[in-house]
């Protein structure tokens, strides 16, 4: 027969009320009552019933992340950070949460589908994580969902997305936004410090913000050093630019779509490091030197990208920490960022991926 609460609290001496109590966590109770009943818990092996706690409470114990696809070491680890801080149960055996990954594989429909599910199970908390669909109708969907659910007592925190207002008086999201603008600058930059004026990139896919970012920092490095619209060279530079997706065989197609375009390109950058391995594939296939005939950059610097060989060239976006502050914020214990908004630095990480071009050695 299962444990009831009332049996926790003949085991511990006190009422039902204060078991519950102590359980929620949402009333003072003193020291030693709380430690008899902890005790009680543990010996009788009690399971509080979630069902019955969503019920009578605004949530249940349950906290969804969402991610675009799962198998990409991007969203692992940002999945796995968050899911090992949600999980975490510091205090009494009862305050963490069941984290759930809902992988919606880039759908805008899967998104919004698994954000009702959410909202129907009264989850405690909601993620999304990665680059978000930049359609206004899709945006005004997801703002609608966001507002139920906080309505009802859900947190919502945004994670590598850009800050989402929210219909009517529903308070904004918190939000984790990455620099892609300034990693992606800060990378072009460093090419073209090296030498290279034919610079090949390769972005993710179109209508998210994650590449439109990216691509953004990529061409104001390139008006910088006046290569931007209105200029020849900067003509040229748009040319050089392919859109693909963020797997491997985009960063292979791409490569090759570079080199059909223009035979002189000494270095290539890539929306991400998966891509970045396409590329050099293609190169090597070719039977060009990565960097010897051309330079390879990528960006997240994803483990792999260490081991690669030639090692490489990448921008780093702490995923780990990034995960694990938006663990901590989704379960308020941290405190919203001035703004409701905080932004995550990324560091440019040079490696031997990436050298002058051959012309200019001496």
């Amino acid at each position: 027969m299962a444990v009831t609460l009332a049996d926790v609290a003949a085991r511990a001496g006190v009422s039902s009320a204060t078991v519950s109590r102590v359980l929620n966590g949402n009333y003072p109770v003193a020291a030693g009552t709380r430690e008899r009943v902890r005790r009680a818990v543990e010996e009788l092996d009690y399971v509080v019933n979630g069902q019955a706690r969503a019920l009578a409470a605004a949530t249940s114990d349950l906290v969804g992340v969402l991610v675009n696809d799962v198998a990409d070491p991007f969203f692992g680890l940002l999945a796995s950070a968050l899911q090992g801080e949600i999980s975490a149960a510091p205090g009494s055996p009862d305050s963490g949460k069941l984290a759930v990954v809902c992988n919606t594989g880039g759908s805008p429909e899967a998104e919004l589908t698994y954000l009702t599910l959410l909202e129907r199970q009264r989850a405690a908390g909601v993620v999304l994580t990665g680059g978000a669909v930049e359609d206004p109708a899709h945006t005004a969907a997801v703002a609608a969902r966001l507002a139920r659910l906080a309505a009802s007592g859900t947190r919502v925190v945004l994670c590598g997305r850009p800050p989402l207002a929210l219909p009517g008086d529903a308070p904004a999201p918190a939000s984790l936004t990455f620099d892609d603008r300034g990693g992606a600058r800060r990378l072009t930059e460093h090419l073209l410090s090296l030498g290279h004026r034919r610079i090949g990139y390769v972005t993710g896919p179109p209508g998210r913000s994650t590449t439109r970012h990216r691509l953004e920092g990529h061409r104001a490095a390139l008006e910088a050093h006046g290569l931007g619209p209105g200029t020849a060279d900067g003509a040229a530079a748009e040319e050089l630019i392919v859109r693909g997706g963020y797997d491997r065989a985009s960063g292979y197609d791409a490569a090759l779509e570079l080199l059909r375009r223009d035979g002189t390109v000494t270095a290539v950058a890539a929306a991400n490091d998966t891509v970045a391995l396409g590329v050099c594939a293609a190169l090597r296939d070719l039977g060009l030197d990565v960097p010897g005939d051309v330079s390879v950059a990528g960006f997240d610097d994803l483990p792999f990208g260490i081991d690669a060989s030639p090692a490489l060239t990448t921008v780093r976006v702490p995923l780990h920490e990034a995960g694990v502050r938006a663990g901590r914020l989704v379960l308020g214990r941290v405190d919203l960022p001035p703004g409701g908004v905080a932004t995550v630095p990324t560091e440019l990480m040079v490696r031997a991926s990436t050298a002058p071009p051959r012309d200019t050695r001496r």
